[in-house]
């Protein structure tokens, strides 16, 4: 199945345009939405989710129209939205299994066979019996995604899952999402450029509530080969560089700054070609220098 969003607007009480005409075809697999905190991400996801209705526009996965039948959709979706809640004082076992219930999964004994291989799934089996007010962040989102895969989903939507996780957390939490990608359509919002470049064979930026980019990351850096320069420069020379308009991203590095650059020709003054990346597409996106966009 297919989620088609077409033409999808949402504007908000306080007149804060969060989307404007926004038009996805997303298939199976991994798909990455990225953009900067305040893009429309959120509230992309929580109107696919069918838990605010845009103003304009369309949104369907398969046959379902998700405006008309939102249970239809809740049926198959699994969702780990950006802050969560849970139970401090309840089991992690205990929860999973009334959310479970929740979910529909009434039968005892079918209910234990599925608790017990999302827990194993999720690499929180020796955990299922401590209160989850003791559990770390990545614990924490490891249940988040436990609940949201209760009953078979054939659509997840996990929005900014990394944030705030150790390296080995974010590490086994790309692994999870890896396995669970391979089968159902998993959508992926989040402002780490890393989480997309690692997880995604699909993505989208997304900025100030519209699309500007769509495509596959390879073939989108690929655009950007051959016209991505770096250099080391005094922090006095910086404000010249963005003068040009062409800076696509720039750190300090060993007392100096190091300058990315987008140019059709040789740089000199020690600039050298520089491979491009997905962050470079996404910095140029997000500076409107329009590397690599696609609609």
């Amino acid at each position: 199945m297919k989620l088609s969003i077409q033409n999808v607007s949402k504007t908000y009480e306080n007149g804060v345009k969060a989307l404007k005409n926004v038009n996805l075809e997303i298939g199976n697999g991994m798909f990455g939405l990225l953009g900067p905190n305040g893009a429309g991400k959120s509230t992309l996801m929580r109107t696919i989710a069918g838990l605010q209705d845009a103003d304009n526009g369309s949104i369907s996965f398969g046959e379902i129209d998700v405006a008309k039948n939102k249970q239809a959709l809740r049926e198959i979706l699994g969702y780990l939205p950006q802050e969560f809640g849970v139970y401090p004082k309840v089991s992690c076992y205990d929860l999973l299994d009334h959310m479970a219930v929740m979910k529909g999964i009434v039968d005892t004994k079918s209910r234990k066979k599925i608790v017990n291989s999302l827990l194993h799934q999720t690499n929180l089996w020796d955990a299922k019996d401590q209160k989850l007010g003791t559990f770390s962040g990545g614990m924490k989102q490891r249940f988040g995604i436990a609940q949201a895969l209760l009953g078979d989903p054939k659509l997840i939507i996990v929005d900014e899952p990394t944030a705030g996780l150790d390296p080995m957390e974010r590490n086994r939490f790309h692994n999870l999402l890896s396995e669970i990608g391979e089968n159902v359509i998993v959508i992926l919002s989040t402002h780490i450029v890393d989480d997309v470049s690692d997880l995604c064979n699909d993505m989208a930026i997304i900025l100030n509530g519209e699309v500007k980019v769509i495509g596959q990351p390879i073939q989108l850096i690929e655009k950007m080969d051959g016209k991505v320069w770096k250099g080391l420069v005094e922090k006095s020379e910086l404000a010249h560089l963005e003068e040009s308009g062409n800076v696509i991203s720039s750190r300090l590095y060993l007392g100096k700054v190091q300058v990315r650059v987008f140019s059709e020709s040789a740089l000199e003054n020690g600039f050298e070609p520089a491979s491009s990346e997905i962050e470079d597409l996404y910095f140029s996106t997000i500076h409107g220098l329009k590397i690599g966009e696609s609609n």
